[in-house]
């Protein structure tokens, strides 16, 4: 389904038919449809609401570089457009910042109910000295290559080095996207974590290298009403990599029963 919010064709889709209702946050650049599992893990007790972010999916791309602030802000018009006015929040990876974004404000048009952050973003690791030379020297390198001679007379070289640079999601996202992105990963979200007072699960991949165990171990210990499960030998789609066990952690938190 499609939903036309602030300008944007936003898609969606729900399933379930619970009183109570969840929505699920997705990670960085993917498809509501990776979430499918998720809802299904939950669906028969709750209506459970998929979406896809501007710029993410089959929804339209913000016109302006957007903050993770912006990204709250458009949430707190797709729930008022869908009239939701209570729900659980299940936020994977980025989808878990918007969520910890959205918890600490003072107010906000909706009532939060219970959170689960799934191998959730928001931690800004501590840079490494060998991390800051290469920092460094990458700098160093973007303004040589953004030279226009240089660009001239090497254009093979200097388009091989830009594809070099970057995570795979930062190279595949588009311009508008990746500036978008880059305001997301600067920005430390530890101090808020404190301002959460909703229940909280954290489900966690203990390979995970993208938002690594020791940032679930950390949001436990500041989220005050929080509790961490772990899936052995999986990473940062632990959802994806250990289905069944993961199914039983979110049948047993909200209370459904096995999920055999």
């Amino acid at each position: 389904m499609n939903i036309e919010i602030n300008g944007y064709n936003i898609c969606y889709k729900i399933t379930g038919s619970g009183e109570e209702t969840a929505v699920i946050l997705q990670g960085w650049g993917t498809d509501l449809g990776v979430y499918d599992s998720v809802a299904n893990a939950i669906n028969e007790k709750y209506r459970v609401v998929q979406f896809d972010f501007p710029g993410f999916g089959g929804s339209d791309e913000p016109r302006e570089a957007w903050d993770v602030d912006a990204y709250a802000d458009f949430f707190c018009d797709f729930m008022k457009s869908l009239g939701i006015g209570k729900a659980t929040l299940i936020g994977h990876s980025y989808g878990g910042r918007v969520i910890i974004k959205l918890a600490s404000r003072e107010s906000i048009p909706f009532e939060i109910d219970r959170i689960v952050l799934i191998d959730s973003a928001g931690i800004v690791p501590e840079k490494t000295a060998a991390q800051k030379r290469k920092i460094r020297r990458y700098k160093a390198l973007k303004k040589v290559m953004n030279l226009k001679f240089v660009e001239t007379l090497f254009p093979e070289l200097v388009e091989d080095w830009r594809s070099r640079q970057g995570s795979a999601d930062y190279r595949n996202a588009t311009p508008m996207m990746r500036q978008c992105m880059v305001k997301a990963v600067n920005e430390d979200l530890r101090h808020l974590l404190p301002k959460i007072k909703q229940d909280t699960l954290l489900i966690w991949g203990d390979l995970d290298t993208a938002t690594p165990i020791s940032d679930a171990k950390m949001m436990e210990e500041m989220i005050p009403n929080s509790g961490l499960a772990v899936l052995s030998g999986t990473g940062h789609f632990s959802f994806l990599e250990q289905p069944l066990v993961f199914k039983n952690i979110m049948r047993a938190y909200f209370q459904m029963g096995s999920g055999q």
